[in-house]
């Protein structure tokens, strides 16, 4: 049976690592680091990992500057845009922490729930949990809320995967975890679906959100439901075929 990793398994490294990842966020970058560091100073040693996905702006430039003055942060970075669900991905390997909270890189998260995720994450009995964030009042343009409502509900339809919320970008895993579900565009999507497809359990947990700080949403309503719908039917044929049992290690 597993459990959950405790404070003491960080072994003098980083007990949380934040990954988030970027793309064309010059203007925001610098204030959710900020946030970042003033709310989860007291959850002991993390780290920021911050992936720039093929940036034609100054993304990465401001990074490095931050980079220089907070230890916390670190810069990866692609040398093209390969899609959110790499660039999470590129970002949980670059993690040098056991667990890996994930935010969006446009300040309409609020880093100080991923410690509370953390916490209900170390209580937890069993197999380590996905900790998803349920944004309970969005600041959102009113067609992208009705869009991500019908999505949602489709998606819960047809997956059942128990998780009101699945496009939120703020969760809590295990990195190991992470690492063993199989990596295709969109699986950020889908996170709820195949962590529970692998035995992992799911706590949903609500999380504030805000308005963007500054620019726009990189993706369109229509642009979103067209790969959506493509991407469900992967995940619906990856669900009928993983075979994935509970492992445990005996010892004399």
């Amino acid at each position: 049976m597993e459990h959950p990793v405790k404070p003491e398994d960080a072994q003098g490294g980083p007990l949380l690592s934040l990954v988030i990842a970027v793309l064309n966020e010059a203007e925001n970058v610098e204030a959710v680091t900020a946030d970042c560091l003033a709310q989860l100073a007291g959850i002991g040693p993390f780290e920021i990992v911050f992936v720039d996905d093929g940036s034609t702006d100054a993304t990465a430039q401001v990074i490095l500057d931050l980079a220089r003055r907070h230890p916390e942060v670190r810069l990866v970075s692609h040398d093209r845009c390969c899609g959110k669900s790499q660039a999470v991905r590129t970002g949980v390997l670059a993690a040098r922490a056991p667990w890996v909270g994930t935010l969006d890189g446009d300040g309409q998260n609020t880093p100080g729930d991923l410690g509370d995720m953390l916490a209900l994450a170390l209580a937890a009995q069993g197999r380590r949990p996905l900790v998803a964030g349920v944004r309970v009042r969005r600041d959102d343009p009113w067609p992208r809320l009705v869009a991500t409502r019908l999505a949602n509900g489709f998606r819960a339809a047809v997956l059942n995967d128990h998780c009101p919320d699945t496009g939120c970008g703020v969760k809590l895993f295990a990195r190991d975890d992470f690492l063993r579900l199989p990596c295709f565009e969109g699986m950020h999507r889908f996170l709820p679906a195949l962590f529970q497809s692998y035995g992992h359990p799911l706590i949903n947990h609500p999380v504030t959100h805000h308005a963007r700080l500054h620019g726009v949403s990189k993706y369109t309503n229509f642009g979103r439901a067209v790969v959506g719908v493509g991407d469900l039917l992967g995940v619906i044929w990856l669900k009928s075929r993983i075979r994935a049992p509970a492992i445990s290690e005996s010892r004399p």
